[in-house]
């Protein structure tokens, strides 16, 4: 009876572990970044109920807009209103969205991740000197300008596509991880624009 017994906890213990990977895995993904999280076309998002927010000239809706919420599309309106001061186009405020949809699901994160303890803010950005204070590094739209004006810099940014110019920019391990985030950022931007 023991035995028995033994092995009915050993199984609901390791249930509860594959189980609680799963979950794991479809909360955070399984890439490179496991703050960079969205939801899939599988997975049905309900948003919760909100009044449209003005952001700069952006309204922002409740969502869900490419899987993502108000609270999320708010980073983005920030991006985007940074990528206005800058004088960027849509194609370039895509990239700018789609990198902090890598780096962090757009979410103003105040805590690091693998590639570096000292990472802040939407697009993860290293307390290195080049991405300011970490004020600056937390507030999306100063961490957006720090971002357009490093790209800006970049020999020949325009000729490269949008994950290469990201992966420039923010140097990361792999220049293809922002490739599936990069239709989302365009659908965010549109939509944006056109509200």
């Amino acid at each position: 009876m023991r035995a028995r017994a033994s092995l009915i906890v050993a199984g609901a213990v390791l249930a509860c572990a594959i189980g609680g990977t799963a979950l794991v895995v479809n909360l955070f993904g399984s890439g490179s970044n496991p703050f960079a999280s969205k939801v899939t076309s599988a997975t049905a998002l309900t948003c919760p109920a909100a009044a449209d927010v003005t952001v700069g000239s952006i309204t922002v809706p409740a969502g869900p807009v490419a899987g993502y919420c108000q609270a999320q599309l708010v980073n983005a309106a920030e991006i985007m209103n940074a990528g206005d001061t800058m004088g960027v186009g849509p194609h370039t405020k895509a990239i700018g969205v789609m990198t902090a949809m890598g780096e962090s699901g757009l979410r103003n994160l105040d805590y690091g991740d693998a590639a570096g303890a000292d990472s802040r803010g939407l697009f993860q950005q290293r307390d290195n000197g080049a991405w300011g204070t970490l004020a600056d590094r937390m507030d999306p739209y100063t961490a957006a300008v720090n971002f357009f004006g490093a790209l800006e810099a970049l020999p020949d940014w325009t000729s490269l596509t949008p994950t290469e110019a990201a992966h420039a920019v923010q140097v990361n391990a792999d220049p293809n991880y922002y490739a599936n985030y990069f239709a989302d950022a365009e659908t965010v931007v549109t939509t944006l624009s056109g509200r």
